[in-house]
């Protein structure tokens, strides 16, 4: 069992680097066992999930080596099209491995995909995409397979701009006969990091970054180099850090297109915000001001910064508004940020959040961004705060404790055992 022990009230002053995207780097990991030949993959960040879906990817018959923020990935040794079930419960992106299976190999089968609990996350889009390619599905306690002698492009329309719903269609699609086209596609930039790496492999997609994308299927992909894009989410988690302790904090490797709807909230909040070509300088000088928030799919305001702004909307000057239209359950870290003094009232997806101060408490994060969200209001309060249940933090946050003690923050990552403690961060 590990926590974190943070001690507040430490402005936070200096440089971060942000890592790889965890979103973009765990569609083109499974993606890399679609080519013929190896790859090598770059800035992939030492994360729990990116663990598992290696482990994932190994058992099928990859030969899978990790040094030094690169993955080389040589799939010409796969032979098994089965997801270890029991990895495929430890994280939601197991399920990349149906498309790049049945375009692959015409067959896959998986358990239900875990993750972070915030709400239904039903893969019906998902099967609904490779039906229309010609699959067969089936699903049986908790047991998905998927199988096809034959893809065939076709014309598909999604509900709703899934990301990882998008993803896997254009997965399956690649390898498929025909033109396949996706129309009210997710338009995040993680998407557009694969549409990217597959384009480098062979790959024949147009149209990625717009509601529509177009896919003519190709004979075989070939391995390539890639470098993952920044993690946006993680780069906003830090300019938010910075506006929270009053500091001074220049964000590094981080693509200011990509995090244009946090500016733009940081700007309106009176944090100062200036952008330039190697990163993004934040500074909270004035009083914060209230503003209100509606999360939406990407270019919109994005799910995963909503708790983390609304610690941030505490230390502002009057009531806000935080509307969560994307999970119907992003709201679970609110009960333990109320035991840190947050004055937060619920009412259906909505959330009114009042100013005050924050103090020190044992909390228990509830799931990746809500444990990112304890740590900000940690940094805040006065006093200390334990943080139990580090693990989902970790699965998304790469040597976060090591990155904020650089910036001058008090955090220690505390590890338990036999009810001996022993402290292994700064």
């Amino acid at each position: 069992m590990t926590q974190f022990r943070v001690k507040g009230r430490k402005k936070l002053e200096g440089v971060v680097k942000v890592s790889g995207a965890k979103n973009a780097a765990l569609p083109i990991l499974a993606a890399s066992l679609m080519a013929e030949t190896p790859s090598t993959l770059k800035d992939i960040p030492e994360l729990r999930d990116v663990d598992n879906l290696c482990q994932i990817i190994a058992k099928m018959g990859a030969e899978v080596k990790r040094e030094d923020g690169q993955v080389y990935i040589d799939p010409s040794s796969v032979n098994n099209p089965i997801v270890d079930f029991e990895l495929a419960r430890k994280l939601r992106a197991s399920y990349y491995v149906l498309g790049v299976m049945l375009g692959r190999e015409g067959f896959a089968r998986t358990s239900l995909p875990g993750g972070c609990n915030i709400g239904n996350r039903p893969i019906d889009l998902h099967l609904k995409g490779f039906k229309a390619l010609g699959a067969e599905v089936n699903m049986d306690h908790g047991i998905v397979e998927v199988k096809a002698d034959s893809l065939s492009g076709d014309r598909i329309y999604l509900d709703y701009p899934s990301v990882g719903a998008t993803i896997n269609i254009m997965l399956a699609a690649t390898l498929a006969e025909g033109q396949t086209v996706i129309e009210n596609s997710a338009r995040e930039p993680e998407l557009v990091d694969l549409a990217n790496y597959l384009t480098i492999m062979g790959a024949d997609i147009k149209g990625v970054g717009t509601d529509t994308i177009k896919i003519e299927g190709v004979d075989q992909l070939e391995g390539a180099e890639h470098r993952i894009i920044p993690d946006r989410i993680e780069a906003g988690t830090f300019m938010i850090s910075a506006a929270l302790t009053e500091g001074e904090v220049f964000v590094e490797n981080v693509l200011t297109e990509h995090v244009k709807p946090l500016i733009a909230k940081l700007k309106e909040m009176n944090v100062d915000v200036e952008e330039d070509i190697t990163g993004i300088k934040v500074e909270k000088k004035d009083q914060l001001k209230s503003v209100d928030i509606k999360t939406l799919p990407y270019p919109g305001f994005p799910t995963d910064l909503q708790p983390q702004i609304m610690v941030l909307l505490t230390q502002a000057d009057d009531t806000s508004l935080v509307i969560e239209t994307v999970w119907e359950n992003r709201f679970m870290h609110v009960d333990e940020l109320q035991r840190l003094g947050a004055d937060i009232k619920i009412d259906g997806h909505s959330s009114l959040i009042k100013p005050g101060n924050l103090s020190g408490a044992e909390v228990t994060a509830t799931d990746l961004r809500g444990g990112a969200a304890l740590i900000l209001a940690a940094l805040a309060g006065e006093g200390v705060t334990i943080i139990n249940d580090i693990q989902h933090v970790e699965r998304g946050y790469e040597n976060i404790e090591h990155k904020l003690s650089g910036l001058g923050a008090d955090i220690q990552k505390v590890s338990l055992h036999n009810n001996q403690k022993k402290e292994t961060g700064s």
